[in-house]
C-alpha cells in the first residue's frame, strides 16, 4: 500500500502575512509605522488588501523594501506577491465592469437640442478651467512630493560612498547635500554620495516651479577601513610634485571642480578615497580637500575645469572624450 503525505500550502495573502508577522512580533500598527517610516494608514491598507487606496506602485515598493528590512524578510518576495495580487484585483475589476453595462437601457423623452449642446459645452469648459486652476493653486500652496527609497534612515555603509535613490515631483529641482542631481521624466533620481568615517547626514531637497520646497534628511553610519601597505614599503613621492612643510608632512590643499556647458559624469578620489561619483550639472561645483593628491576622472575632459587653492588650472584635458586619473596636488596638475 502506497502511503501519502499531506503538505500544507501557504495560502496567506500579503496583508494576512504582514498582519501575522506583526502579531508574532507583538507590534501595533503604530510601532511598525514608527520603525519603518511608513504612514500607519498605508500599513492598514496593505494588511486589509485595499490596494485601490494605496499611492503609486513606486511608493508601495519602497514601503515594502523598508518593511522587509525592518522585519528581516525577503523584499523581492514581498514585492512579487504585491504585484501578483494587485494584478488579480485589476483583472477582477475588469471582469465586473461588463456586468454593470448589461442593464437594460430605459428610454425617456430626453431630447438633445442645439441650446443644450451649447450649455453643456460651456459647463464642460468651465469645469475643466476650474480643475486646471485648482491644480495650479494646489501646486502653488503645497510642497512638492519627495520620497527617499534608499538608503533607509540609520543605515550602515561599509565604504566611502552610498547610493541614494528616490522619487520627487515631476519637473522639480532636486539636490543632495546642496548638489543638484538629474531627475528623469518619472521624477526618479539617484546619485552616489561620498561619506566620511562615522555619522553622516544626507539632506535631500526638492523645489517645484512655484519655489515651494520639501526637505528630507537621513543618517548613515560609515565604516571606512584605512588602507594598509602590505609590503610595508614607503611610498616614494616626487619632490617636484609635492609641497612639504617644515615638519615633513604634506601641505593640505583644496580643489574645486566644475563643468560647462553640459552635465558631466565625474569620479573624484582624495588621497586614495572615493569622495564623489555622479553627474555634475553646469553652474554647480564641488570642492574637496586633500593632504597629498586628488585624482579626477571625467566623461568629458575638455568640459571639466579645476581650480587648486583658488588658482585656475583650466580644463583637465584639451581633447573631447573621457579621461581618467588626472592628478593634482598643492602645486597644480601632476605631469606623468
Amino acid at each position: 500500500m502506497v502511503g501519502f503525505t499531506t503538505k500544507k500550502i501557504d495560502s496567506l495573502t500579503l496583508g494576512e502575512r504582514m498582519k501575522k508577522i506583526r502579531n508574532e512580533h507583538r507590534l501595533s500598527i503604530q510601532d511598525v509605522s514608527k520603525s519603518t517610516k511608513i504612514q500607519a494608514k498605508y500599513l492598514e491598507y496593505l494588511e486589509e488588501g485595499e490596494y485601490s487606496k494605496l499611492p503609486a506602485d513606486v511608493y508601495v515598493k519602497g514601503f515594502l523594501r523598508s518593511y522587509a528590512i525592518n522585519m528581516g524578510l525577503n523584499e523581492a518576495a514581498l514585492i512579487k506577491q504585491f504585484e501578483r495580487e494587485k494584478g488579480i484585483h485589476r483583472n477582477i475589476k475588469k471582469t465586473d465592469e461588463p456586468t454593470k453595462s448589461n442593464k437594460p437601457i430605459k428610454s425617456s423623452g430626453f431630447v438633445v437640442t442645439p441650446k443644450l449642446i451649447i450649455v453643456t459645452s460651456v459647463m464642460v469648459v468651465s469645469l475643466a478651467s476650474f480643475l486646471y486652476l485648482y491644480k495650479e493653486v494646489d501646486s502653488f500652496v503645497s510642497t512638492p512630493r519627495l520620497a527617499i527609497l534608499t538608503p533607509s534612515d540609520g543605515a550602515t555603509a561599509d565604504g566611502s560612498s552610498v547610493h541614494v535613490a528616490g522619487v520627487a515631483e515631476k519637473d522639480a529641482m532636486v539636490s543632495i547635500n546642496d548638489q543638484a542631481v538629474l531627475v528623469n521624466e518619472k521624477g526618479e533620481f539617484s546619485e552616489d554620495v561620498g561619506l566620511k568615517n562615522g555619522l553622516n547626514t544626507i539632506i535631500v531637497k526638492a523645489r517645484n516651479r512655484f519655489n515651494k520646497q520639501a526637505t528630507q534628511s537621513i543618517s548613515v553610519n560609515a565604516h571606512i577601513a584605512e588602507a594598509v601597505d602590505n609590503n610595508s614599503q614607503p611610498v616614494q613621492i616626487d619632490p617636484q610634485q609635492e609641497q612639504i612643510t617644515n615638519d615633513g608632512s604634506a601641505t593640505p590643499f583644496t580643489i574645486e571642480v566644475s563643468v560647462n556647458p553640459d552635465p558631466t559624469w565625474l569620479s573624484i578620489e582624495a588621497d586614495g578615497n572615493l569622495v564623489y561619483s555622479g553627474v555634475l550639472l553646469p553652474g554647480s561645483n564641488q570642492t574637496f580637500s586633500a593632504q597629498q593628491m586628488v585624482s579626477v576622472a571625467s566623461g568629458k575632459g575638455n568640459e571639466t575645469f579645476v581650480k587648486v587653492n583658488g588658482k585656475d588650472m583650466g580644463a583637465v584635458s584639451s581633447e573631447p572624450g573621457s579621461v581618467r586619473d588626472i592628478q593634482f596636488n598643492a602645486s597644480g596638475k601632476i605631469k606623468k
